[in-house]
């Protein structure tokens, strides 16, 4: 039955991997391997064919027979699950919400008068900087989306500006591991008590500074960025663009998001709760903000939060549902034992992958290149299922660093890579080519500086 749900879990991650040649919305092969998943367990479970362990290592069976407390504690280990997942949804609603809420009011567009470049190459570091600070506070996916938006109503030409939103991928993805907000995967690392905010900045951000600057260097001496910058013409009026809410919405907007940490800290209560108090501000205030003068009221929806919640890619909020589910289903499972202690499938195979690679740095950057194959997201998962190592030790720094700036070693490594290759057509083998290697020597690069500070400087 084991054999059932590892078998289940590869070809549930072989589909969502082939998401584009399958023209299926990754969310529905994630959605069915995590239920399905849960449902072998529950079965195999109940008819006593193997055994299951929650997170504080006790161990529930059947194989004896029918037992009440055993069977109250498979429940309560999926609640335990469950709760689980839904903080981190419910965080990335509340953030999802607050973003779009900008969005709405056209906040963003203020970013663009920052972006008024006189060559190539300070146009280059101008969006690397933006998208490396802003991805730390509105996430990576979002910075991305939201510059090359921008930049295709600065340059006219499709094959230069593929190569500043390469640029703005690896500066996103660098941008996003420093921060608890910036990433799914710092969030949820956040969330479950592996890193604090102040430590997980403290211990990442000047690695994430050198993996975003050393491949922008490199990049200042290529050729696609030489020369004076070639501006497309405005043609929209910049009054039509700017609305009388644009500077209070995002104002107000993104500093409830900063707020959320601060709120943690003082409250000491779990984020999603400070997520859900910063939307409940910005909400309250765009009810009342007037975007136009003398605005209609049979068009006030169109800048409403309600509105705002039907823009949310709730596709993504359920894909993230189905391969939490899956994991939590593995580190549910019971596969072996550890010094003749029975440990779950993702702590096993944590000891394996061990045993063969003695060295943990090694083995953390590795995990980070295959998250450039493999979404990082259940890959940080599983790693939260298969160590135990304590709140803010630096193998926790290391993971939310390799999780989130490797996936720039593909194109197709990160959401923020995927959403730039849908909406500026970036080819899979040309970004190989030409980009891949500098995403490479940053991500080595910010490594080095990572095990040098965590040896010379926290040892």
């Amino acid at each position: 039955m084991t054999t059932i749900l590892i078998l289940a879990f590869v070809l549930g991650y072989l589909a969502i991997t082939l998401e584009h040649p399958l023209k299926l919305d990754k969310a529905v092969p994630a959605l069915l391997m995590g239920t399905f998943m849960w449902a072998v367990l529950a079965i195999g479970f109940n008819y006593g064919w193997f055994d299951i362990i929650n997170y504080k290592g006790d161990v529930f069976s059947l194989i004896e027979g029918p037992s009440e407390s055993d069977s109250y504690g498979f429940t309560k280990n999926l609640m335990h699950h469950f709760s689980n997942i839904g903080e981190i949804l419910f965080f990335l609603i509340g953030a999802m919400t607050i973003v779009e809420i900008i969005d709405l009011h056209r906040g963003f567009g203020i970013i663009k008068k920052v972006i008024k470049p006189k060559s190539k190459k300070q146009l280059l570091w101008i969006l690397g900087i933006l998208a490396f600070f802003l991805s730390a506070v509105i996430d990576n996916l979002t910075a991305t989306i939201i510059l090359i938006t921008l930049l295709r109503k600065i340059i006219v030409w499709h094959k230069y500006r593929v190569w500043y939103a390469a640029m703005i991928i690896i500066a996103a993805n660098a941008g996003g591991a420093w921060s608890p907000i910036g990433d799914v995967t710092t969030t949820m690392l956040w969330i479950g008590n592996k890193v604090t905010a102040v430590g997980l900045s403290e211990y990442v951000i000047v690695p994430s500074i050198v993996c975003f600057v050393v491949p922008f260097l490199i990049a200042t001496k290529m050729k696609p960025f030489r020369g004076k910058a070639m501006r497309r013409e405005m043609i929209t009026d910049e009054k039509t663009e700017r609305l009388l809410s644009s500077k209070t919405m995002l104002y107000i907007g993104l500093g409830g998001i900063i707020f959320v940490p601060i709120f943690k800290a003082i409250t000491g209560l779990p984020p999603y709760l400070g997520m859900m108090f910063s939307l409940g501000i910005v909400w309250l205030f765009s009810e009342y903000v007037k975007p136009v003068k003398n605005l209609p009221k049979d068009q006030k929806h169109l800048y409403s939060t309600n509105r705002a919640l039907s823009k949310i890619e709730f596709s993504s909020i359920l894909f993230f549902l189905g391969i939490l589910l899956a994991v939590a289903a593995l580190e549910s499972t019971v596969y072996g034992s550890i010094s003749g202690i029975e440990v779950g499938t993702l702590r096993y195979a944590a000891e394996s992958i061990s045993n063969a690679i003695p060295n943990m740095d090694a083995v953390v950057i590795l995990l980070g290149m295959l998250s450039a194959l493999i979404d990082n997201v259940p890959m940080v998962a599983a790693t939260m299922g298969m160590y135990t190592f304590e709140t803010d030790s630096p193998i926790w720094h290391f993971i939310a660093y390799s999780a989130g700036t490797g996936g720039s070693l593909l194109v197709i490594g990160s959401a923020a890579g995927v959403a730039a290759m849908g909406i500026e057509k970036i080819d899979f083998i040309w970004y190989l080519k030409k980009v891949s290697w500098l995403a490479l020597v940053g991500f080595l690069a910010g490594a080095g500086v990572f095990m040098l500070i965590e040896k010379f400087l926290y040892a």
